[in-house]
């Protein structure tokens, strides 16, 4: 039964949507912990992320148990502190990747989510709440809820002032954020000065090549790209797929020798591995595709340009062991290179990337 029945809940206790907060009356069934104002915050919850997290939230929200000694009992606050760490990373991961494939509304409820498991293990005016704020802020404005993503985006600014040890990596997530939200509002001065903030804590934090610095470089290019500041723009494309060509060639080159000894890295049937989570992996898609359609749109001055993409988005969907996918990617480099008649080298490399595909699917039946 989802419906609660008031007399069933305790004196005093007030129990609130997980979604919006408001009065609930209904509970899940599954977990019996988790509540809400009415079945569509209780689908949207369900279809972001409760139903990945319903039987982990038990615990966390159950009394402990009576524990014999002291040490039994600080051994079970390590273990919900662990379940907490675990809960905080994967839902703001499942966010991630929601934002990344354009599903802001729902990218919400798994940032509340892990919004709340950080308050409860750091509190509420930690610098650990920063990344979930600014998650929140990137859904609403996907959601062209800007005054919403304005307070969450103060939100982190103001706890960001108050720490004393806010790390690089932190400092470059607000300053892109905020850079998005001045390019929603059309202030393109702002969103530079911001997203240059973004690179440079990024490069301290990461390094100038790194992909996870690239985002900034990205989002920068598609400010000029829109003042129709091409050159710019192309620039800065460029520096984004070299830093995701060099990223992904070291794996590839990796699995592609292991290939040639017959060696197996991993004491598996050759795992194919980017080395990166699901939102990494979301991001890089949805950052190549989008430079894919820029440069086709203008394939006739620099069809190379293209083909690297193309390359590009090869290498990461065999790497992620999407084999129809890469074939496809590959496929449409290989009749662009011969349409423009480019060097005989560049054709064969294409072909041995596909060759090398169509030699592990053949391996994988």
């Amino acid at each position: 039964m989802n419906v609660i029945y008031p007399l069933a809940v305790p004196k005093g206790r007030r129990l609130c949507c997980e979604v919006c907060e408001a009065p609930a009356e209904r509970v899940c069934a599954a977990c019996t912990v988790t509540y809400y104002c009415g079945v569509v915050h209780q689908k949207a919850d369900w279809d972001s992320i409760h139903e990945k997290i319903c039987q982990l939230l038990i615990p966390l929200r159950t009394s402990m148990p009576f524990y014999n000694s002291e040490e039994e009992r600080q051994h079970g606050l390590q273990q919900l502190q662990q379940r907490q760490k675990y809960l905080i990373e994967f839902c703001y991961t499942v966010a991630q990747k929601y934002l990344f494939e354009g599903k802001h509304e729902d990218a919400v409820p798994a940032a509340l989510h892990s919004l709340r498991f950080r308050v409860n293990l750091y509190g509420l005016s930690s610098v650990e709440l920063v990344p979930a704020y600014l998650l929140l802020a990137e859904a609403s404005l996907g959601l062209g809820r800007i005054v919403q993503a304005e307070e969450y985006l103060f939100q982190a600014q103001w706890t960001v002032l108050k720490s004393t040890d806010c790390s690089n990596a932190t400092h470059s997530l607000l300053h892109r954020n905020l850079g998005l939200l001045y390019i929603a509002k059309k202030n393109y001065e702002e969103a530079r000065y911001h997203l240059a903030n973004d690179i440079y804590f990024a490069s301290c934090a990461f390094g100038t090549e790194d992909i996870r610095t690239s985002g900034g470089y990205f989002h920068l290019a598609n400010i000029f790209y829109d003042l129709k500041k091409l050159d710019l723009a192309d620039t800065l494309y460029t520096k984004v797929s070299e830093i995701w060509h060099a990223y992904l060639n070291n794996h590839y080159q990796v699995l592609s020798q292991a290939h040639t000894q017959q060696v197996d890295l991993l004491g598996k049937l050759f795992e194919n591995d980017t080395g990166l989570d699901e939102a990494q992996e979301a991001e890089a898609i949805r950052i190549l595709t989008s430079i894919l359609n820029i440069r086709e749109s203008t394939s006739d001055k620099a069809p190379q340009k293209t083909i690297f993409v193309l390359k590009i988005l090869v290498m990461l969907y065999y790497l992620m062991m999407n084999s129809s996918k890469a074939q496809e990617y590959g496929m449409r480099a290989l009749s662009l290179a011969k349409e423009q008649q480019l060097d005989v080298h560049e054709q064969s490399a294409i072909q041995e990337l596909l060759s090398l595909i169509s030699t592990e699917d053949r391996h994988i039946t």
